[in-house]
């Protein structure tokens, strides 16, 4: 499972190596035939870039430290729009804390997670190892700027997170010398398995039985479910969808389908249903478009607020065309600091109006 990255490297330069420009690489039982002057072997360089893995022995982690106090200021202003203040999730992503105690972080076993009642799986009450929350941020976020954390960034952010679920004081230094120190303390660290295949590649397979080979079923309906708490929470999530398929899922302001809809979609809220505007004009526009569940007319949602957006184009010349173009290409920076998908399927009348009365309120 944690395999060195090199040998994902050599793969897929192997890869490269064996087919260019349509020409297959062939092998005998016997030898490889061999194609002088196509392909290489991986520089160190190369390889290197490559193998930035850090694993459940810290093998991998680099030298530095980070603070709670820098990690929370490093937070709040490339993370916390999307995972909100206190890692609560912001209503977009899961929760990063929560759900855990001070028996869990003795026992190393999360209570919480064996409740029925606990309405959301958080981030530290899943994890067992420090190392991964460490890598995760360190190659991937923030997800619109990946690997634009330096490691002291990493380490700083990592200790707010465990900050968070009060794991370290708030006085806390993180660093290469203490972090196999605070693994001793995760809260879900004795509750992953390792009797599994998936652990060793020379382990013993998850599934090495022939019988459910056998008489299997020619067709699985699978469904999920909404707790009764959860069902309409946010809205119907039938009109959350954008224009992509026939189908918006569930009407979530509807109690719930008796059976499972089948080929038909019968059941199921469809497109020309949620996305037909009962009421014309702009305003019902920038609803039906999803536009409403990032930007509000006052107040910063996931991007900033209307008013912020027309304050900015204020008395640019060209604001409007300018903002058109921003919307139908997407793209960071459009509204805001967030990515957001091209709105190419609005037409350039429906995508007009939106922007004029962004900027002019009409």
């Amino acid at each position: 499972m944690y395999k060195s990255a090199k040998v994902i490297a050599r793969l897929g330069l192997f890869s490269l190596a064996v087919c260019v420009s349509g020409i297959a690489f062939a092998q005998s039982s016997q030898n490889s035939v061999k194609f002088p002057g196509i392909g290489r072997n991986a520089t160190p360089a190369e390889v290197l870039a490559w193998d930035i893995d850090v694993r459940p022995d810290f093998k991998g982690l680099p030298k530095g430290s980070g603070s709670v106090e820098k990690g929370q200021a490093i937070w709040e202003s490339k993370c916390a729009s999307c995972h909100g203040v206190f890692g609560e999730s912001n209503e977009i992503f899961t929760p990063i804390a929560g759900g855990t105690t001070a028996d869990d972080v003795k026992t190393g076993r999360v209570a919480s997670l064996a409740d029925r009642k606990q309405p959301q799986r958080t981030t530290l009450m899943k994890v067992p190892t420090v190392s991964t929350l460490w890598d995760y941020i360190y190659r991937a976020m923030p997800w619109n700027a990946p690997r634009s954390l330096t490691p002291d960034d990493t380490y700083a952010l990592v200790a707010f997170i465990l900050s968070l679920g009060e794991i370290v004081p708030d006085d806390f230094v993180l660093s290469d010398a203490n972090i196999a120190e605070v693994q001793k303390k995760m809260p879900n660290r004795n509750g992953m398995t390792r009797n599994h295949g998936f652990w060793s590649v020379n382990g013993k397979p998850d599934v090495n039985s022939t019988a459910c080979m056998n008489n299997c079923v020619k067709f699985v309906q699978i469904g999920s479910t909404l707790p009764d708490f959860a069902r309409n929470a946010h809205g119907n999530i039938a009109e959350q969808n954008r224009l992509y398929g026939p189908y918006r899922g569930s009407d979530s302001t509807k109690p719930p389908l008796e059976k499972l809809p089948g080929s038909t979609g019968e059941g199921l809220a469809h497109a020309a249903d949620t996305h037909a505007a009962t009421t014309k004009g702009p305003a019902a526009l920038f609803k039906n478009e999803n536009c409403s569940a990032c930007h509000a007319p006052n107040a910063k949602l996931v991007g900033p607020s209307l008013a912020d957006i027309a304050e900015k184009y204020k008395g640019q010349s060209g604001a409007q065309d300018k903002l058109m173009a921003k919307v139908k290409n997407g793209g960071s920076g459009v509204w805001g600091a967030i990515p957001m998908p091209p709105q190419s399927q609005l037409s350039d009348e429906d995508r007009a109006t939106l922007v004029r009365w962004v900027l002019t309120g009409q």
